[in-house]
Parts: C-alpha cells; sequence; structure tokens
C-alpha cells in the first residue's frame, strides 16, 4: 500500500513538473529563436566583415613605409572637423586598415578607415547603423531598451527553469542512462517528436546552460547589479594611485562593451599626479604616437586599441582583450592605463589579476560570441541551430498532443490534484527569487494570478487546460 502511494506522488510530482515544463517553454520559445538566430547573424557578420571594419584590406607597396599614427589620426579628424577623436584600432595585419572612432557634439559615432601607407580614407561609417549594430541591439534588448533587457533576463532564467525540468522528465527510471541516451524513434509522428525532442534537449542543454549564464552576465538586474557589482576589479589593488570618479565602463564609448567585463565598473585611475611607473620615453611627447610606441615596447602586438584621455583627469588607455577579437588567446587579456601629462604607467591589469568570475566571464563571453577559433565559431553555429531544431521540435510535440477538438485551448499538461513535495518546490522558488530576481518575482506574480484570479475565473481558466 505504501509503496503504490508513493508510486501516486511521484506521479504527482511527475505532472507538476512537465506542468512547469510546458508553461516555460512556451514563454520562450518566441525569445529563445530570436536569440539563436541574431547570434549566429553576429557571429558570421563578425567573422566576414568585422565589426569595426577592421577586416578591410589594403596593398601593401614595396616601400611598406607606413605614416606615422599622428599623421593618420589628423587625416581621420579632417573628415569630420566638428569630431574629436576617441579610440585607434590598430590593424591587426599589415594588410588591414587602421580604424579611427570619432564623436561629434551630438554624440554621434563615426568610424573611419585609413591606408596605414597611403593616408587614404578607406571608408567612413556611421556607428552603431550597420546590419552588425541591429542585430547586436536586438539580440540585446529587442530594440525595446530596458524593457527588452528585462524580458530576455526573465526569459533566459525561465530557459534555466526549462533546463532543469526538461531533464527530470527526460531522466531514466528503469533503466540504464545510457540507454536514453539513443533516441527510439517510434512510427507515430508523436512518439517521434518527442523522442528526438528529449534527445537532443539532453546532448545540447549543457551548451544551452552554459551560453545562457554567459549571456545573462550582461543583463541589467542579474548581470549588472549583483553578479558584476561582487565580482569586479578591485581597485584597491592599486595602492597609492588617485582614482577618478568614473568608471572603466566610460571608455565604451557606444551602447556596445569594448571593455572587459571584469573592469567596467572599477574607478579609472586619474592623470596629473606623480606617481606611476616607467611609460614613455623621455623627451618624447605625449601622443598617439609615443603611447602606441610604449604599447609595442610592453608587450602588444596585433590589433589593440588605445583610447584618448576625457578630461582633465583623463588617461590613456591600452587595451586588448578576446571579447573584441583583438586576439585569440583571452589569458593574455591586458589594459594598461597611462598618465596623460607625465606618460608614466599608471596601473596595469591582466587575466590574472581578474577575480574568479572576472576570469569565468573573459574566457566565456569570447566563447559565447564565438570569437576564439574557428571550431569554436562551427560548434557555437550547430549549438544555435540545435537551439532553433529544439525549440521547434518543443512547438511540435505540443501541437500533436492537443485534442482534435482543442480549439484554442492551449491544452497544457494536467494540473496535479495533490502536489506532493511542495516545500522542496516552494524552496527552489525561493533560491531562484534570490539567485535570480526577475525570474523569482514572475514566478510568484504567476502563483498569484493562478490563485486569486484564474480559480476564480472558470472560463478563462479553461483556455489554459
Amino acid at each position: 500500500m505504501k509503496k503504490d502511494l508513493n508510486v501516486k506522488e511521484k506521479n504527482q510530482f511527475y505532472k507538476a513538473v512537465w506542468r512547469w515544463h510546458f508553461y516555460a517553454g512556451l514563454f520562450v520559445t518566441p525569445f529563445m529563436l530570436i536569440l539563436a538566430v541574431t547570434g549566429m547573424m553576429m557571429m558570421y557578420i563578425g567573422y566576414f566583415d568585422g565589426r569595426d571594419g577592421e577586416n578591410i584590406k589594403v596593398s601593401i607597396p614595396k616601400d611598406t613605409v607606413t605614416l606615422s599614427i599622428n599623421k593618420q589620426s589628423d587625416i581621420a579628424l579632417s573628415s569630420n572637423p566638428q569630431s574629436k577623436l576617441v579610440e585607434w584600432i590598430k590593424a591587426s595585419d599589415a594588410n588591414k586598415v587602421n580604424v579611427f572612432r570619432l564623436v561629434d557634439t551630438h554624440k554621434k559615432q563615426t568610424l573611419v578607415a585609413i591606408n596605414p601607407y597611403t593616408g587614404e580614407i578607406i571608408n567612413h561609417w556611421l556607428r552603431r547603423q550597420g546590419l552588425y549594430d541591429l542585430t547586436d541591439s536586438i539580440h540585446s534588448d529587442l530594440l525595446l531598451g530596458t524593457l527588452g533587457d528585462r524580458i530576455l533576463e526573465i526569459a533566459a532564467g525561465f530557459a534555466i527553469i526549462l533546463i532543469i525540468t526538461g531533464m527530470y522528465l527526460w531522466w531514466p527510471r528503469n533503466k540504464k542512462i545510457t540507454l536514453s541516451l539513443i533516441p527510439k524513434l517510434f512510427s507515430s509522428t508523436q512518439g517521434f517528436w518527442k523522442e528526438f525532442h528529449m534527445t537532443l534537449g539532453v546532448y545540447v542543454s549543457i551548451f544551452f546552460l552554459l551560453f545562457l549564464l554567459s549571456g545573462m552576465a550582461w543583463t541589467g538586474v542579474w548581470g549588472g547589479k549583483l553578479f558584476q557589482t561582487w565580482s569586479t576589479f578591485p581597485a584597491q589593488k592599486w595602492d597609492k594611485i588617485p582614482l577618478s570618479d568614473v568608471t572603466h565602463a566610460s571608455l565604451n564609448h557606444s551602447p556596445s562593451s569594448g571593455i572587459p567585463w571584469a573592469i567596467e565598473k572599477t574607478p579609472l585611475p586619474a592623470s596629473g599626479s606623480s606617481k606611476g611607473t616607467l611609460g614613455t620615453l623621455k623627451g618624447e611627447n605625449i601622443n598617439l604616437t609615443s603611447i602606441n610606441n610604449l604599447a609595442q615596447r610592453i608587450g602588444f602586438k596585433g590589433r589593440y586599441r588605445i583610447s584618448f584621455p576625457k578630461g582633465e583627469k583623463g588617461v590613456w588607455t591600452i587595451n586588448q582583450d578576446t571579447m573584441n577579437g583583438d586576439a585569440k588567446n583571452p589569458f593574455a587579456d591586458k589594459t594598461v592605463h597611462v598618465d596623460r601629462y607625465t606618460g608614466k604607467v599608471l596601473a596595469k591589469i591582466t587575466f590574472d589579476d581578474y577575480s574568479i568570475a572576472g576570469k569565468t566571464m573573459a574566457v566565456s563571453i569570447p566563447i559565447h560570441m564565438g570569437l576564439v577559433t574557428i571550431w569554436n565559431l562551427i560548434i557555437n553555429t550547430l549549438i544555435c541551430l540545435s537551439i532553433i531544431v529544439l525549440t521547434i521540435s518543443g512547438v511540435i510535440v505540443w501541437w500533436k498532443r492537443r485534442p482534435n477538438n482543442a480549439g484554442f485551448r492551449l491544452c497544457a499538461p494536467s494540473e496535479p490534484t495533490k502536489l506532493p513535495h511542495w516545500k522542496n518546490a516552494m524552496a527552489i522558488m525561493l533560491f531562484l527569487s534570490l539567485f535570480f530576481p526577475l525570474v523569482g518575482i514572475s514566478l510568484i506574480i504567476v502563483l498569484a494570478l493562478d490563485i486569486f484570479i484564474l480559480s476564480k475565473m472558470p472560463s478563462i481558466k479553461q483556455f489554459f487546460s
């Protein structure tokens, strides 16, 4: 008798999990499709065209004499005299352009690609106006700003619930796990899609989870207010170096990030003191050329960025990180700040200085973006395609199990009559509320609607049954 009771309780809990899985899937489906499609578009646009024109190629003359960086910057500035230079992006190879970022009085940004040998302006364009930037905006906030960011954060949290509940539903109870990893594609279409959906979900779940967590680190609440704030690089490591009242995020120059995640919220050093270590050479004028010479002396090679000082206490910033596609090795990321008046190096931050979370993000973000190797791009493509197929197959499974006379009803899995282990379920909800605040709030709202509104309105509740 006790065994039968336990079986009934487990069946009731299984029904409850199935119902959670259904509603979570119903909510996240459109958003996961959007994220997977735009994610692939960004990866391939970045791979072939580059985000900031870095893939534009030029012919190398026989004498291979390049113009000085200062001369190139003057030419770039002449294209829009009402602007000021804020960043130089060094070419990764000898046959590619140097790119200068300009900002005008209306805060519009222009990128100017310069042939380093002839000084010719190869191209110039408004920042955040290309196809990459459009897909980036959709991927980041659905073109809805803060509201879209919050919606995607909730969707990502519910996708994590979807993975957890999906694994519970799949978990073999009467056979070996290895046998459950091979789908049994029955003759009926409903059985085929169910097996296909479950097995694909198991194989892609760990990659899907990593994608969601690394992506959520960029969200406004969980990422910006909690995870990043707790994990940022401590400016206290710069003993006796004067600090500015602005953070590294001010160097991003646009909604898209260009500064490593681990230091965005860290205050910048301030120029105007006698502090610092040997930087530019004695007698050198402190300008873009001398800062670039310093960068090369201290180990910067290939593609990197130099940000111009902003304000009286601003600093020159030399930055190279994998997240921006500057390099392929995230463990070699580094950022150096130089006093604008003395040319001394005020601070240097490397991968080793990051917190554990910062190191995790420094590695996971470029992997998330498919920037590390060509194999990273291929694997990410397969994962995105798997998420698209998994999402579509889930919709097919739902549609196949609906009765013919369902009409406009959702036909959700039946609600358990008596939910066992409700304390465990509430503990999970409490954990989600603390770890993912927006997800917890959403769960509470849904629960309140179910208890206080839907339960008292049978005609509306019938739509969900």
